[in-house]
Protein backbone atom coordinates (compact mmCIF):
# COMPACT_ATOMS: atom_id res chain seq x y z
CA UNK A 1 0.00 0.00 0.00
CA UNK A 2 1.71 3.10 -1.03
CA UNK A 3 0.12 6.79 0.34
CA UNK A 4 1.29 10.35 -0.45
CA UNK A 5 1.07 11.49 3.05
CA UNK A 6 0.37 9.97 7.04
CA UNK A 7 -3.49 9.75 7.09
CA UNK A 8 -5.06 8.59 10.41
CA UNK A 9 -7.63 5.44 10.64
CA UNK A 10 -9.07 2.82 13.58
CA UNK A 11 -8.16 -1.13 13.20
CA UNK A 12 -7.88 -3.95 15.54
CA UNK A 13 -4.32 -5.81 16.43
CA UNK A 14 -4.10 -9.03 15.34
CA UNK A 15 -0.86 -10.11 16.75
CA UNK A 16 2.24 -8.54 18.67
CA UNK A 17 5.63 -8.94 18.42
CA UNK A 18 9.29 -8.00 18.75
CA UNK A 19 7.67 -4.50 19.46
CA UNK A 20 5.62 -4.33 16.42
CA UNK A 21 2.24 -4.51 16.05
CA UNK A 22 0.04 -6.07 12.85
CA UNK A 23 -3.58 -4.20 13.10
CA UNK A 24 -6.37 -5.20 11.08
CA UNK A 25 -7.86 -1.61 8.99
CA UNK A 26 -9.96 -1.34 6.22
CA UNK A 27 -6.75 -1.15 4.12
CA UNK A 28 -5.48 -4.47 4.87
CA UNK A 29 -3.15 -5.22 7.69
CA UNK A 30 -0.42 -2.70 8.66
CA UNK A 31 2.34 -3.34 10.55
CA UNK A 32 2.62 -0.96 13.69
CA UNK A 33 5.39 0.25 16.06
CA UNK A 34 4.07 1.92 19.08
CA UNK A 35 4.18 6.01 19.78
CA UNK A 36 1.54 6.65 22.34
CA UNK A 37 2.28 6.94 26.16
CA UNK A 38 0.69 3.77 26.72
CA UNK A 39 1.80 2.56 30.31
CA UNK A 40 0.43 5.52 31.48
CA UNK A 41 -2.82 4.83 31.03
CA UNK A 42 -4.49 1.48 29.67
CA UNK A 43 -1.23 -0.19 30.02
CA UNK A 44 1.05 -1.88 26.68
CA UNK A 45 -0.76 -2.79 23.59
CA UNK A 46 -2.24 -6.76 23.78
CA UNK A 47 -3.96 -8.71 20.94
CA UNK A 48 -7.40 -7.23 20.87
CA UNK A 49 -6.83 -3.96 21.07
CA UNK A 50 -9.17 -1.36 19.15
CA UNK A 51 -6.08 1.30 18.20
CA UNK A 52 -6.16 4.41 16.54
CA UNK A 53 -3.23 4.61 14.08
CA UNK A 54 -1.07 6.91 11.70
CA UNK A 55 0.09 5.01 8.66
CA UNK A 56 2.83 6.60 7.07
CA UNK A 57 3.62 6.68 3.05
CA UNK A 58 5.52 3.56 3.11
CA UNK A 59 2.88 2.25 4.22
CA UNK A 60 3.74 1.12 8.02
CA UNK A 61 2.06 3.14 10.88
CA UNK A 62 2.51 3.93 14.62
CA UNK A 63 -0.21 3.19 17.35
CA UNK A 64 -1.28 6.55 19.20
CA UNK A 65 -4.11 5.52 20.77
CA UNK A 66 -5.48 2.34 22.27
CA UNK A 67 -9.42 2.48 23.27
CA UNK A 68 -11.01 1.27 26.52
CA UNK A 69 -11.30 -2.32 26.84
CA UNK A 70 -14.62 -4.11 27.43
CA UNK A 71 -13.07 -6.63 28.91
CA UNK A 72 -9.02 -8.59 29.09
CA UNK A 73 -7.27 -11.49 29.89
CA UNK A 74 -4.08 -11.61 31.45
CA UNK A 75 -2.79 -15.08 30.09
CA UNK A 76 -3.40 -15.45 27.63
CA UNK A 77 -3.13 -11.47 26.79
CA UNK A 78 -5.98 -10.68 25.10
CA UNK A 79 -8.53 -7.58 24.80
CA UNK A 80 -12.09 -7.08 23.60
CA UNK A 81 -13.39 -10.59 23.52
CA UNK A 82 -17.30 -11.63 23.30
CA UNK A 83 -16.71 -15.55 23.86
CA UNK A 84 -14.52 -17.88 25.22
CA UNK A 85 -15.24 -21.12 23.58
CA UNK A 86 -14.31 -24.73 25.31
CA UNK A 87 -13.92 -27.33 23.28
CA UNK A 88 -14.53 -30.81 25.68
CA UNK A 89 -16.13 -34.44 25.15
CA UNK A 90 -17.12 -36.92 26.77
CA UNK A 91 -15.30 -39.59 24.17
CA UNK A 92 -11.67 -40.13 25.37
CA UNK A 93 -10.13 -38.17 26.76
CA UNK A 94 -12.55 -37.53 28.80
CA UNK A 95 -12.93 -33.35 29.76
CA UNK A 96 -13.56 -33.27 33.53
CA UNK A 97 -16.03 -31.06 34.78
CA UNK A 98 -13.55 -28.72 36.39
CA UNK A 99 -11.71 -28.21 34.06
CA UNK A 100 -14.70 -26.38 32.02
CA UNK A 101 -16.09 -24.82 34.76
CA UNK A 102 -12.98 -23.37 35.79
CA UNK A 103 -12.96 -21.37 32.68
CA UNK A 104 -16.27 -20.36 32.21
CA UNK A 105 -15.53 -18.78 35.56
CA UNK A 106 -12.81 -17.08 34.60
CA UNK A 107 -14.99 -15.45 31.66
CA UNK A 108 -17.51 -14.98 33.56
CA UNK A 109 -15.73 -12.75 35.67
CA UNK A 110 -14.20 -11.15 33.13
CA UNK A 111 -17.78 -10.06 31.62
CA UNK A 112 -17.31 -12.41 28.37
CA UNK A 113 -19.90 -15.05 27.39
CA UNK A 114 -18.86 -18.65 27.40
CA UNK A 115 -20.09 -21.25 25.47
CA UNK A 116 -19.40 -24.34 25.65
CA UNK A 117 -18.67 -27.09 22.38
CA UNK A 118 -19.39 -30.95 23.08
CA UNK A 119 -16.70 -32.77 20.40
CA UNK A 120 -16.57 -36.31 18.87
CA UNK A 121 -20.55 -36.81 18.94
CA UNK A 122 -19.75 -39.15 16.40
CA UNK A 123 -17.92 -41.49 19.32
CA UNK A 124 -20.12 -40.13 22.25
CA UNK A 125 -23.43 -38.84 22.70
CA UNK A 126 -22.13 -35.89 25.49
CA UNK A 127 -25.17 -36.11 26.96
CA UNK A 128 -24.04 -35.75 30.64
CA UNK A 129 -22.10 -32.59 30.04
CA UNK A 130 -24.93 -30.96 27.64
CA UNK A 131 -27.60 -31.59 30.07
CA UNK A 132 -25.40 -30.15 32.95
CA UNK A 133 -24.33 -26.77 30.94
CA UNK A 134 -27.90 -26.34 29.48
CA UNK A 135 -29.42 -26.55 32.25
CA UNK A 136 -27.28 -23.22 33.52
CA UNK A 137 -27.90 -21.56 30.01
CA UNK A 138 -24.99 -21.99 28.91
CA UNK A 139 -24.94 -21.95 25.32
CA UNK A 140 -23.74 -25.49 24.49
CA UNK A 141 -23.04 -27.58 20.79
CA UNK A 142 -22.71 -31.31 20.17
CA UNK A 143 -20.57 -31.43 17.45
CA UNK A 144 -18.03 -33.72 15.27
CA UNK A 145 -15.67 -32.13 13.46
CA UNK A 146 -14.76 -35.20 11.74
CA UNK A 147 -17.58 -35.55 10.07
CA UNK A 148 -19.22 -32.10 10.38
CA UNK A 149 -22.51 -32.55 11.74
CA UNK A 150 -23.09 -29.74 14.13
CA UNK A 151 -20.39 -27.43 13.14
CA UNK A 152 -22.85 -24.93 10.59
CA UNK A 153 -24.63 -24.41 13.86
CA UNK A 154 -21.65 -23.27 15.73
CA UNK A 155 -20.27 -21.45 12.45
CA UNK A 156 -23.41 -19.65 12.27
CA UNK A 157 -23.06 -18.65 16.16
CA UNK A 158 -19.62 -17.49 16.02
CA UNK A 159 -20.73 -14.60 12.91
CA UNK A 160 -19.39 -11.17 13.77
CA UNK A 161 -17.77 -12.76 17.32
CA UNK A 162 -14.39 -12.09 18.63
CA UNK A 163 -13.93 -15.80 20.35
CA UNK A 164 -11.07 -17.38 22.06
CA UNK A 165 -11.08 -21.30 21.70
CA UNK A 166 -9.87 -23.37 24.96
CA UNK A 167 -9.66 -27.07 25.36
CA UNK A 168 -7.70 -29.67 26.85
CA UNK A 169 -5.57 -32.15 24.62
CA UNK A 170 -7.31 -34.49 22.52
CA UNK A 171 -10.35 -33.33 22.79
CA UNK A 172 -9.76 -32.06 18.70
CA UNK A 173 -9.90 -28.15 19.25
CA UNK A 174 -7.03 -27.86 16.37
CA UNK A 175 -9.59 -29.99 14.10
CA UNK A 176 -12.51 -27.92 14.74
CA UNK A 177 -10.67 -24.79 14.01
CA UNK A 178 -9.46 -26.04 10.80
CA UNK A 179 -12.75 -27.44 10.23
CA UNK A 180 -14.05 -23.86 10.94
CA UNK A 181 -10.73 -22.02 8.98
CA UNK A 182 -9.22 -24.51 6.32
CA UNK A 183 -5.37 -24.72 7.27
CA UNK A 184 -6.37 -22.55 10.29
CA UNK A 185 -2.55 -23.32 11.12
CA UNK A 186 -1.34 -21.97 8.29
CA UNK A 187 -3.30 -18.49 8.48
CA UNK A 188 -2.18 -18.28 12.34
CA UNK A 189 1.39 -18.68 10.39
CA UNK A 190 1.41 -16.12 7.63
CA UNK A 191 2.26 -13.03 9.88
CA UNK A 192 5.10 -14.79 11.20
CA UNK A 193 6.21 -15.89 7.61
CA UNK A 194 6.20 -12.43 6.14
CA UNK A 195 8.29 -10.56 9.22
CA UNK A 196 10.52 -13.94 9.21
CA UNK A 197 10.87 -14.81 12.91
CA UNK A 198 9.81 -18.17 12.37
CA UNK A 199 7.67 -20.95 13.86
CA UNK A 200 8.31 -20.05 17.69
CA UNK A 201 6.19 -17.28 16.83
CA UNK A 202 3.15 -19.76 16.81
CA UNK A 203 3.52 -19.50 20.67
CA UNK A 204 2.08 -15.85 20.57
CA UNK A 205 -1.50 -14.94 20.62
CA UNK A 206 -2.86 -13.90 17.33
CA UNK A 207 -6.31 -13.00 15.92
CA UNK A 208 -7.58 -14.63 13.13
CA UNK A 209 -10.26 -12.80 10.98
CA UNK A 210 -13.32 -14.98 10.42
CA UNK A 211 -17.08 -14.67 9.43
CA UNK A 212 -16.77 -10.95 10.48
CA UNK A 213 -15.72 -12.02 13.89
CA UNK A 214 -12.19 -13.40 15.00
CA UNK A 215 -11.17 -16.93 16.32
CA UNK A 216 -8.15 -16.16 18.68
CA UNK A 217 -5.01 -18.76 18.33
CA UNK A 218 -4.36 -18.78 21.99
CA UNK A 219 -1.65 -21.20 23.00
CA UNK A 220 -1.68 -20.62 26.32
CA UNK A 221 -5.64 -22.03 26.48
CA UNK A 222 -4.61 -25.34 24.66
CA UNK A 223 -3.89 -27.14 27.78
CA UNK A 224 -5.98 -25.89 30.56
CA UNK A 225 -2.60 -25.08 32.54
CA UNK A 226 -5.01 -23.45 35.35
CA UNK A 227 -2.08 -22.45 37.31
CA UNK A 228 -1.74 -19.90 34.46
CA UNK A 229 -4.73 -19.01 34.11
CA UNK A 230 -6.34 -16.05 35.42
CA UNK A 231 -7.76 -16.55 38.61
CA UNK A 232 -11.23 -15.45 40.67
CA UNK A 233 -11.00 -13.81 43.51
CA UNK A 234 -13.07 -15.36 46.51
CA UNK A 235 -15.80 -12.91 46.89
CA UNK A 236 -15.96 -12.77 43.16
CA UNK A 237 -16.10 -16.40 42.58
CA UNK A 238 -19.75 -16.92 43.71
CA UNK A 239 -21.04 -14.48 40.80
CA UNK A 240 -18.98 -16.52 38.69
CA UNK A 241 -21.64 -19.13 39.07
CA UNK A 242 -24.52 -18.00 37.37
CA UNK A 243 -26.85 -20.50 38.70
CA UNK A 244 -26.26 -19.55 42.19
CA UNK A 245 -27.17 -15.84 41.43
CA UNK A 246 -30.92 -16.29 42.66
CA UNK A 247 -30.26 -17.89 46.24
CA UNK A 248 -27.34 -15.71 47.01
CA UNK A 249 -29.53 -13.38 49.02
CA UNK A 250 -31.21 -16.51 50.90
CA UNK A 251 -28.84 -18.00 52.78
CA UNK A 252 -29.26 -17.40 56.81
CA UNK A 253 -25.82 -16.26 57.14
CA UNK A 254 -24.17 -13.19 55.99
CA UNK A 255 -20.93 -13.61 54.18
CA UNK A 256 -21.90 -17.50 53.94
CA UNK A 257 -19.06 -19.14 51.33
CA UNK A 258 -21.41 -21.81 49.74
CA UNK A 259 -19.15 -24.88 50.75
CA UNK A 260 -20.73 -26.36 53.87
CA UNK A 261 -22.32 -23.87 56.11
CA UNK A 262 -25.40 -24.36 58.00
CA UNK A 263 -28.65 -22.76 56.31
CA UNK A 264 -27.19 -22.25 52.67
CA UNK A 265 -29.81 -21.45 50.39
CA UNK A 266 -27.05 -22.57 47.55
CA UNK A 267 -26.32 -25.94 49.78
CA UNK A 268 -30.13 -26.23 49.91
CA UNK A 269 -30.57 -25.78 46.02
CA UNK A 270 -27.74 -28.27 45.13
CA UNK A 271 -29.76 -30.79 47.45
CA UNK A 272 -32.91 -30.41 45.74
CA UNK A 273 -31.35 -30.34 42.15
CA UNK A 274 -31.49 -27.25 41.08
CA UNK A 275 -28.28 -26.68 40.69
CA UNK A 276 -26.15 -29.17 39.30
CA UNK A 277 -23.99 -31.10 41.87
CA UNK A 278 -20.85 -31.32 39.40
CA UNK A 279 -20.89 -27.36 39.01
CA UNK A 280 -21.12 -27.30 42.93
CA UNK A 281 -17.95 -29.38 43.41
CA UNK A 282 -16.07 -27.10 40.54
CA UNK A 283 -16.83 -24.44 42.88
CA UNK A 284 -15.74 -25.82 46.17
CA UNK A 285 -12.86 -26.98 44.45
CA UNK A 286 -12.09 -23.64 42.97
CA UNK A 287 -12.42 -21.86 46.46
CA UNK A 288 -10.50 -23.86 48.06
CA UNK A 289 -8.05 -23.08 45.70
CA UNK A 290 -8.33 -19.04 46.11
CA UNK A 291 -9.48 -18.50 49.94
CA UNK A 292 -6.42 -17.49 50.75
CA UNK A 293 -5.51 -15.39 47.67
CA UNK A 294 -5.05 -11.60 47.82
CA UNK A 295 -5.67 -9.34 45.45
CA UNK A 296 -2.57 -7.72 45.19
CA UNK A 297 -1.28 -11.12 44.29
CA UNK A 298 -2.83 -11.33 40.85
CA UNK A 299 -1.59 -8.73 38.67
CA UNK A 300 -4.20 -6.78 38.37
CA UNK A 301 -3.11 -5.18 35.81
CA UNK A 302 -5.09 -7.58 33.27
CA UNK A 303 -8.37 -5.90 34.53
CA UNK A 304 -8.14 -2.39 33.52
Amino acid sequence: MYISKPMYMNGRILKGIGGFYYVDTPQGTIECKARGKFRKTIGKPIVGDLVELEVQSDGTGYLLEIQSRKNSLIRPAVANLDLVVVVATEAPPKTEPFLIDKVIAIAENKGIEPCVVLNKSDLASNDSLYEIYQQVGIPVFRISAKTGTGVEELRTYLNGKAAAFAGNSGVGKSSLLNCLIPDFGAETGLISDRIGRGKHTTRHVELVPYAGGYIADTPGFSSFDTEQMDLVLREDLQYAFREFEPYLMQCQFTGCAHVKEKGCAVLAAVEAGKISRSRHDSYVKLYESVKDLKEWKLGREGKR
